[in-house]
């Protein structure tokens, strides 16, 4: 899963976006401050930072060049103010990219996703047995015909497609979908979920070939796996 960086100190909004990015597959660190966030950067490893430019002990733009120099990850503003003069500034800085709040939840996700993308850090599309998922748009076809996913079932397709090759537990699973539904998901809540999820992906979702059930441990993706 890619790992994403968020800075931001309006805990309201960081809990939102937390959510977002959660629900959309990604794993999310998150610091409130400009010390929180150099701690963060001393021990973790990310695919992309989300700054906001005003912080209570700084501001974003000495972030985004500390994370430059440190990771080398594209940079995306988060900014209360749409001037000029903070584009700019943003953008000789470093930063990749900038978004003004209050920002659309798909139009971030779209930034982060080209973003990415760009830098070489993410695929923009998934194959697999007919299966085609296009992780910039959040579109999924099927043969070529849209298929309609809610926001946890596509949450739950995504933990496998950024896991190709790895066996992943129910309890894994169930900590994914409460993390992504912010109440709590049981095991038997995750059986409906990947019956569903099998139904509307599977050409014979008696004989699935995209979702796997490993006996006694949890799931992987099927063979056959392509990304682009």
């Amino acid at each position: 899963m890619k790992r994403i960086f968020l800075v931001e100190d309006d805990k309201e909004i960081a809990k939102n976006l937390v959510l977002l990015l959660r629900s959309e597959g990604f794993t999310v660190t998150y610091a409130s401050t400009r010390g929180e966030a150099l701690s963060a950067l001393a021990g973790n490893k990310f695919d992309l930072a989300l700054i906001d430019i005003s912080l209570p002990d700084g501001n974003g733009f000495t972030v985004c060049t500390e994370i430059k120099e440190a990771q080398d990850v594209p940079v995306i503003f988060l900014t209360a103010s749409d001037d000029e003069a903070s584009v700019v500034t943003g953008l000789n800085m470093g930063a990749d990219d900038y978004i003004t709040k209050p920002f659309r939840p798909r139009e971030l996700i779209a930034r982060i996703g080209t973003a990415l993308r760009k830098s070489g850090r993410s695929p923009s599309a998934f194959e697999l047995s007919g299966l085609h998922v296009d992780t910039a748009s959040g579109v999924v076809k099927k043969d070529g015909v849209e298929v309609f996913l809610s926001a946890l079932e596509y949450r739950l397709l995504l933990v496998f497609l950024n896991n190709p090759k790895r066996i992943i537990t129910r309890n894994r699973l169930l900590d994914e979908l409460w993390d992504a539904a912010g109440e709590f998901v049981n095991d038997n809540t995750l059986t409906v979920y990947i019956k569903r999820l099998r139904e509307k992906i599977e050409h014979d979702p008696a004989n699935p070939q995209i979702i796997l059930t490993v006996r006694g441990t949890g799931y992987r993706l099927g063979d056959g796996y392509a990304s682009e």
